[in-house]
């Protein structure tokens, strides 16, 4: 910031016009963090506004966030417009710190407190942990032998040296399943165990069909390891879908509502990234015209939502699980998953997905409808276009006199839009002229 003009707040950049206590918890977040810079004398907006009693606040500021929180900052001075403001520089803390028996994290330009859950897997994190690496007290009596030999043949493509006749202790220790005790890690127990959710109560998926939010169709409940839950997840979600046939080329290829591939890697996802401290499980929901995919757990947070629908890194909850459905085969290079979502839907013909961090975890909406009004925007459609769409899904059909009234125009440019609706194939025309002409939904 020196010898620059004024930035806006940032993950590593906080101003404050006067000295509180309370800028202990933003320090506090910093540590916890990847350190940052707190200004004091500067406005919210970057106003500079001076410290009035710096001398002081230099004198008295390092013993107190050295007594409260347990770290040595660094401290300067800068003269600003002829003001001076303080700097308090944060390294990034190897292990935990608290202010006041709590524990902050920086979240974008806001200072957030770590509870429940998040709290958990932060602070195993600082012990250089991960949830799935520790032990629950199973042995290899727990273990599922035929899941097993099927990582064996599906592992092969990425582990060629794993044979047939490995046990099931060699292909543990390969793939860090055991713990420094050599006791099976949660990991190995939710990959591999014949009933996780003796131990893991919630490690489960709900998978529902939907006519609306009240009326249910039917429900089912899966559980076993994870690898059992991929296949029973999809063949649970495939028999309320429709699938047709087309000819390509010489070959028949089957296409469902959704491209199967995108929704199987959401399910992966879903079972790769879940928080399984929650008691909450994953849940599908499948409407007539969408899917909903939930998992507990929110990103890391290194990875903002907007990042998923471009090439990012891949910072998963519980590396020892994304491990073994790498090798397995069951997803590519880590963190390429959400693209290949989109990927797969647009080739489709379908609306990308869209990806939200709600009720305190993360979901993935599919929508089999491409006249959804966000994607007919993205198509280029004007409003009245728009309104247009939408009036015909609801009535089935749309005369020029009618597209004149709901927009408020004359004849000629309801004709011109029309035509261009027809031209681009979302409508078709049907008769000639006349009183008795209408459009319809061109792929009904």
């Amino acid at each position: 910031m020196r010898g620059m003009k004024m930035v806006m707040e940032t993950e590593n950049m906080e101003f404050k016009e006067k000295w509180t206590d309370d800028s202990l918890k933003t320090i506090c977040a910093f540590a916890n963090t990847s350190g940052g810079e707190l200004i004091i004398g500067v406005s919210d907006k970057g106003g500079i506004v001076g410290v009035k009693d710096i001398e002081k606040l230099i004198r008295d500021l390092p013993n107190k966030i050295r007594d409260k929180l347990k770290i040595t900052p660094s401290i300067s001075v800068e003269e600003k417009e002829g003001k001076e403001i303080l700097h308090i520089k944060i390294f990034p803390s190897t292990i935990p710190v608290s202010y006041e028996g709590k524990f902050y994290i920086r979240s974008g330009s806001t200072t957030q407190e770590l509870k429940d859950t998040e709290l958990a897997y932060f602070l195993l994190e600082k012990m250089g942990k991960t949830w799935d690496s520790l032990s629950s007290g199973f042995d290899i009596s727990d273990i599922d032998f035929s899941t097993i030999e099927m990582f064996k043949n599906l592992a092969k493509n990425r582990i060629p040296s794993i044979k047939e006749f490995d046990s099931v202790e060699k292909i543990f220790l390969n793939l860090k399943l055991f713990d420094e005790n050599e006791k099976i890690t949660n990991a190995g127990i939710l990959l591999f165990g014949k009933e996780p959710q003796k131990r893991f109560i919630s490690a489960t998926v709900r998978v529902g069909r939907f006519k609306n939010s009240t009326h249910i169709v039917d429900t089912v409940v899966i559980e076993g390891n994870l690898f059992k839950q991929v296949e029973e997840v999809m063949n649970a979600i495939k028999k309320h879908l429709n699938v047709r046939f087309e000819i390509k080329g010489v070959a028949r290829q089957d296409v469902w509502d959704y491209p199967l591939g995108a929704l199987r890697e959401a399910v992966i996802n879903a079972l790769i990234h879940r928080d399984y401290l929650s008691p909450a499980e994953i849940q599908i929901k499948i409407y007539d015209d969408s899917i909903w995919i939930w998992n507990p757990g929110k990103l890391p947070p290194q990875i903002k939502l907007e990042e998923l629908k471009k090439e990012h890194s891949s910072y998963p909850r519980n590396p020892l699980i994304a491990n073994a459905f790498y090798l397995a085969g069951f997803i590519e290079r880590w963190g390429s998953g959400t693209e290949r979502m989109v990927q797969l839907c647009m080739e489709q013909g379908l609306p990308e997905p869209e990806y939200k961090e709600e009720f305190g975890g993360f979901s993935v909406y599919f929508y089999k409808d491409i006249y959804t009004e966000e994607n007919l925007r993205k198509m280029g459609l004007n409003e009245r276009q728009i309104r247009a769409v939408i009036y015909v899904k609801q009535k089935g059909k749309i005369t020029n006199k009618e597209y004149q009234m709901i927009n408020g125009i004359k004849e000629r440019m309801a004709t011109l839009e029309l035509n261009q609706l027809v031209e681009r194939g979302i409508f078709r025309r049907v008769g000639t002229t006349g009183k008795g002409t209408f459009y319809a939904i061109a792929k009904e």
